[in-house]
């Protein structure tokens, strides 16, 4: 009688673990199979707090929670600048075995195409997504489990403002970070399309923000102006920038409105917050619906705006036209 006890218990014990796991997802919580209550956990891997990347997360998100209210939830990581924290931070999120991935910048793109060919990865912030992630003749969709926004805007358009705004300027400094990929193929475009203007161009790089003022005040000493692509590292330190070049009356043509707003004096700029929230769209569209990332195309914004700095522009006497519209302070 006792062995029969035991045997009653165990099967007992056997229905109930086969009950609780009929309604237990993979994740381990329970109802997920149920397409109505199922929740996501979506990680965030943005590589620098700045008001461009900021932007991008929040739009991101922003979209997700239109979309699906409390059944998401996001495991949000800062990277503090340093590519090997993405890797640290991405990592963390397929031990964990995340939903989604979205990498805010390069280096945190980078980092979750290498960490998972599995999980779905959505990046933004990203200029150039074959130039991101190595693959030659990009044609829009990438083929492996990657999708996302670019922040690219018209290049050839941004360098044409010099001769909009700064027709004097005969010397023109482009100051980057040597580190970041699309930084360098923004600045072969611009170039490109500068000396074709006649103008001469010259390069100023850095390998990290130790050697930003350095590099900046040597410029200062050469060039009549600045052009400053859509850069990580020249965005967290525009004001480091602003401080050295501000002082020597050198006009700075940006490539985004939160370095415009540092230390710049126009830019034709995306809108961060619209990329976030599209690549927010998208992610209902992968999470919810099934769609492959690989066979999503990279979206743009194609309604990028002229902005400027009113006040340096007016301490620099540079008239700018009606069309382009003042950057809040």
């Amino acid at each position: 009688m006792k062995l029969k006890r035991i045997l009653a218990a165990v099967l007992s014990c056997a229905l109930i673990a086969t009950s609780l796991m009929a309604v237990t997802g993979c994740n381990g919580e329970t109802g997920t199979t149920d397409p109505e209550n199922k929740t996501y956990t979506v990680g965030i891997c943005q590589l620098v707090q700045h008001p461009a990347l900021d932007a991008a997360t929040e739009g991101f998100k922003k979209a997700l929670t239109e979309k699906l209210g409390d059944k998401v939830k996001f495991d949000e990581q800062n990277a503090a600048g340093e590519p090997a924290n993405c890797t640290t931070i991405v990592n963390q999120f397929v031990a964990s075995n995340v939903d989604l991935i979205m990498a805010n910048a390069t280096p945190a793109l980078q980092a979750a195409a290498s960490a998972t060919a599995d999980i779905p990865v959505l990046a933004t912030s990203i200029t150039e997504y074959g130039v991101a992630l190595g693959i030659d003749n990009f044609s829009g969709k990438t083929g492996i489990n990657v999708s996302g926004t670019s922040d690219l805007a018209p290049l050839d358009k941004q360098a044409a403002m010099f001769a909009e705004l700064l027709p004097e300027a005969k010397k023109v400094g482009i100051i980057y970070c040597s580190n970041e990929a699309n930084s360098k193929y923004q600045v072969t475009v611009v170039k490109a399309e500068l000396e074709k203007a006649g103008i001469e161009v010259t390069e100023y790089s850095f390998a990290d923000s130790n050697d930003i003022a350095q590099v900046v005040t040597k410029a200062c000493d050469e060039v009549d102006a600045f052009y400053i692509p859509t850069d990580n590292q020249c965005a967290n330190n525009a004001e480091l920038i602003n401080s050295i070049a501000e002082p020597a009356k050198k006009p700075i043509i940006a490539g985004e409105e939160g370095i415009c707003k540092g230390c710049g004096i126009a830019t034709l700029s995306i809108s961060y917050s619209t990329i976030g929230y599209n690549t927010g769209l998208m992610a209902y569209e992968i999470l919810v619906n099934g769609k492959n990332p690989g066979e999503m195309d990279i979206q743009y914004d194609d309604a990028p705006v002229y902005k400027y700095a009113p006040a340096r522009c007016e301490a620099l006497g540079i008239t700018v036209p009606e069309t382009y519209e003042a950057i809040a302070d």
